[in-house]
């Protein structure tokens, strides 16, 4: 028997252990399985290059859990330690100048964690006494270490015969819902669900396949089938060889879509297609991300894209390896180069992050540019699923956006959809205007704008319709392009205004009546609000119009969306033009109605119509607007 203390700096280290990572005390569970994973995965080495002279057999991990006598224990069949290799990997923690260390962090319990190399100690963190029993492959006796959690430990040799290591946990008294079975499962679930070695949790009963039952029959030739007879089986709570680990060439799409319910068991709607990621230079990744079907907001959640290690469950959080832009995508990366703070299961931003982050957006890029050369018509279908995602690439990465020019599109209002060379080449000569801007119309509701886009057309202009929350700094970004392109919305002034062209209309009103007319109109609309412009526009156009001016609503937009923008403008009242066709019969009749009260009546009417295509009638006005109406038609 050997009785010695362990090496640490501290006496109360376990304590500290214990409280600096109580946040993640659940943490024990996986550290020590992989510490099981691992010992069964180098035994297996050590066998295929002949240092091993024993057999892998059905090598798993077992879990139990003893409620009444409040101990956990979990066990393997790997390779095992002698009483020596105990003294090295478990008595000798480097720990050293531990004291200055845990004085560097006292007052910043954040920084300590991640600090520490857990591994077999994270125990501590549920137990108040931990026993190892753990027999090597070599033929030397079995060795038995117990420690309280001071650094007080004895080992002893123990009968033990078989191959592997048992770690005993004697749960705390502030610990024993680990007790549960539905605990433990849930932690295994989370954390193991697709380690490398098989985990036993339990029994199960199932039909026994070499079974046969028998069917008989009675005097009246009544069949009666004898029950299938049950057996007793492990039951293995985890799937060892998961689909990120295969190549796409032994997929198939069943087999995708199989991996996605795995995942996500309560997501009831398919991914629209995944991206299965596989490198090995200049780091190890493997994965597969899933296109879900996603609304045209922005409020989404995130945190669907799972990190593993070795196949271990690390976190959810891939900030930092997964651009922004992707992490609405839902999926499983592994890789064993990203450095984590083990027990935090943060990530540490460095070079070899930045560049898996690369990586990933150019897979991405070029799983879209292929899907969309592929099959177009399919991927159009998919467009409004998936536009936000890439069109919050195309503003957040620049090597993304120059990709996305190959498959991102622009959809009119009529369904036809453009990529932008596309669109450029299509409308670059109708759509410049007298001074060489190339304007790209657009807008945001086909319903609300109908009108205005009926305007368009007419002339024989193509209007986008770009209707994402982000869309407004995505112009932004095209605009500063360099060339003389801009866009706006159809409803931000006439559409004689938005594509100036060299002929003019003449107004069929002299300046002299233009000048009277104004301030009537003006008397008659709130001017707080509202700014009144006198146009000749064609007869047969609306005699007034409201128009949002694209700068300002263009600003406000991006500051709702957030960034961009101007500041302030998001607390600036809306502003707009009302513009008054100069060549309407209406027009004329409001300048030459002497009757005061009339004119009045006339202009409130036009003026209320005018709102009611912008959807800015409402409440009282509204109500008024449909009293005046019914009176005009009695």
């Amino acid at each position: 028997m050997a009785k010695g203390n362990i090496n640490v700096s501290v006496e109360n280290i376990f304590p500290l252990i214990k409280k600096f990572l109580y946040s993640d005390h659940e943490i024990f569970l996986r550290e020590l399985i992989s510490n099981g994973t691992d010992a069964t995965s180098k035994l297996k080495h050590l066998i295929s290059i002949g240092e091993a002279k024993t057999e892998l057999g059905d090598a798993k991990i077992e879990i139990s859990i003893d409620k009444e006598g409040k101990k956990i224990t979990i066990k393997d069949q790997g390779l095992g330690m002698t009483a020596e290799e105990v003294e090295k990997y478990i008595n000798q923690i480097a720990f050293s100048g531990a004291e200055e260390f845990l004085d560097k962090y006292k007052d910043n319990e954040a920084g300590i964690i991640g600090h520490f190399g857990l591994g077999f100690y994270s125990a501590f963190m549920v137990a108040d006494k931990v026993e190892i029993i753990t027999k090597s492959f070599k033929e030397e006796p079995a060795a038995h270490w117990t420690c309280d959690g001071s650094p007080e430990y004895t080992l002893v040799e123990n009968d033990k015969t078989d191959r592997g290591t048992e770690i005993i946990l004697h749960v705390a008294e502030d610990s024993l819902d680990f007790l549960e079975e539905s605990k433990i499962e849930g932690l295994l679930n989370k954390y193991n669900r697709f380690n490398q070695v098989p985990i036993k949790f339990g029994t199960k009963e199932i039909n026994d396949p070499t079974f046969t039952p028998k069917t008989t029959k009675d005097k009246d030739g009544k069949e009666t089938t004898e029950p299938h007879k049950q057996i007793t089986v492990d039951k293995i709570i985890n799937n060892t060889d998961p689909a990120w680990n295969k190549t796409p060439a032994d997929l198939n799409d069943e087999d995708y879509t199989n991996f996605y319910r795995e995942l996500y068991p309560m997501q009831f709607e398919e991914s629209l297609f995944h991206i299965h990621l596989n490198v090995d230079y200049p780091f190890n990744l493997t994965g597969i991300l899933f296109f879900p079907k996603l609304s045209p907001s922005m409020d989404m959640q995130k945190d669907k894209i799972q990190l593993y290690q070795n196949q271990v469950f690390v976190t959810d959080n891939v900030e930092g390896i997964v651009p922004d832009f992707l992490q609405m995508l839902k999926g499983v990366i592994d890789s064993p180069d990203i450095p984590l703070n083990v027990s935090r299961s943060g990530l540490q931003a460095d070079g070899a992050v930045k560049k898996i982050s690369g990586y990933i957006t150019k897979k991405v890029a070029d799983k879209l540019a292929s899907l969309f050369k592929k099959d177009r018509a399919d991927f159009e279908k998919k467009w409004n699923d998936i536009k936000v995602i890439i069109e919050y690439g195309m503003l957040s990465e620049d090597k993304f956006f120059d990709k996305a020019k190959k498959f991102a599109l622009y959809p009119t209002v009529d369904g036809s959809y453009f990529t932008f060379d596309e669109l450029v080449e299509k409308t670059k000569d109708a759509q410049t205007d007298k001074d060489g801007n190339h304007v790209l119309l657009y807008a945001a509701n086909k319903d609300a704008q109908h009108s205005y886009i009926q305007n368009a057309t007419a002339k024989g202009y193509e209007v986008l319709l770009l209707d994402s929350p982000i869309i407004s700094h995505l112009m932004q970004k095209i605009e500063g392009g360099g060339e003389k392109l801009k866009f706006s919305r159809v409803d931000a002034d006439h559409v004689d205004n938005l594509i100036k062209k060299d002929d003019t209309i003449i107004s069929k009103l002299s300046e002299e009546e233009t000048a009277t007319l104004k301030p009537i109109i003006e008397a008659a609309v709130p001017k707080e609000t509202y700014t009144v412009q006198l146009e000749a526009m064609d007869s047969a156009t609306s005699p007034f119009m409201i128009t949002v001016p694209e700068f300002m609503r263009r600003m406000k937009e991006m500051q709702a969306s957030g960034g961009g923008g101007m500041m302030g403008m998001g607390n600036f009242p809306d502003m707009y033009n009302l513009v008054v066709n100069t060549n309407s019969p209406l027009v004329s009749d409001i300048l030459n109605n002497k009757d005061e009260k009339a004119q009045k009546h006339l202009i409130s009417q036009a003026f209320d119509l005018a709102k009611l295509s912008q959807n800015l009638l409402h409440g009282e006005e509204l109500t008024n607007f449909i009293k005046r109406s019914y009176e005009m038609i009695k």
